[in-house]
């Protein structure tokens, strides 16, 4: 666990959601960036292309996106990987064709003092669950498969994977309207004892901000494909 636990729960916030953040223009802006950049993984498995958001590829729009973030959250720093130079990127932007599953996103230097991360929908038909649950331990990705728990050798930047959140939020079963709405593509069990924060539907001009400590995973609803940028911070 984190050996800063109890300075990260300062920091800590409710979800928000801020409307109409992004004009059309830069929202078409974000989506030509993403033709620029080079794919970084093509997970066949998880159906998703991922692409870093790598600098120098539209100064303003790193300006802008910056700005507006500070101007939310107030100073920070970025904690989004390194790219191959060892430089910081800016974030990910990710292709979906499939629900991610139950994850945090706690960071890969266990000792950091994490902070918010950030979603910005780049297309307008998806939802993003939060749950109220926390998690201090870095990246990791829940799951009860034991072929995913038996992963052991892991690149750079891959979630660790772990069944501990069925021992630590209770037996409580998940609410099962929600589950058969929202996160039918997670198997109920695998959310016992979690309850729901937020659900953000996902509107194209707007931006989640919620602490790299909540739990979290895609909803099951997607027409197709979603894409969508995210963004992590540390103090």
């Amino acid at each position: 666990m984190n050996s800063k636990i109890n300075e990260i729960k300062k920091l800590e916030s409710p979800p928000k959601i801020i409307k109409n953040i992004f004009s059309k223009d830069e929202i078409k802006k974000f989506l030509e960036l993403y033709k620029k950049l080079p794919t970084t993984v093509h997970n066949k498995k998880q159906n998703v292309i991922k692409k870093r958001w790598l600098h120098g590829y539209d100064k303003d729009l790193e300006q802008i996106f910056c700005d507006r973030l500070k101007n939310e959250i107030g100073e920070f720093k970025m904690d989004n990987l390194k790219d191959d130079d060892g430089k910081d990127i800016l974030g990910l932007i990710q292709e979906s064709y499939a629900p991610i599953g139950l994850h945090v996103d706690g960071g890969f230097e266990i000792n950091n003092k994490i902070y918010k991360q950030s979603l910005i929908p780049l297309s307008s038909v998806g939802s993003t669950v939060i749950f109220k649950n926390r998690y201090y331990g870095g990246s990791t990705s829940f799951t009860q498969d034991p072929e995913e728990l038996n992963k052991k050798n892991l690149s750079y930047g891959q979630n660790k994977r772990s069944d501990i959140h069925l021992k630590m939020y209770g037996e409580k079963k998940f609410d099962e309207k929600i589950h058969k709405k929202y996160l039918n593509h997670e198997k109920i069990d695998n959310l016992k004892g979690l309850e729901v924060e937020l659900i953000y539907e996902w509107e194209v001009g707007s931006m989640l901000i919620f602490d790299r400590t909540h739990l979290h995973c895609s909803s099951s609803v997607i027409e197709g494909k979603k894409i969508g940028i995210a963004t992590f911070t540390k103090k």
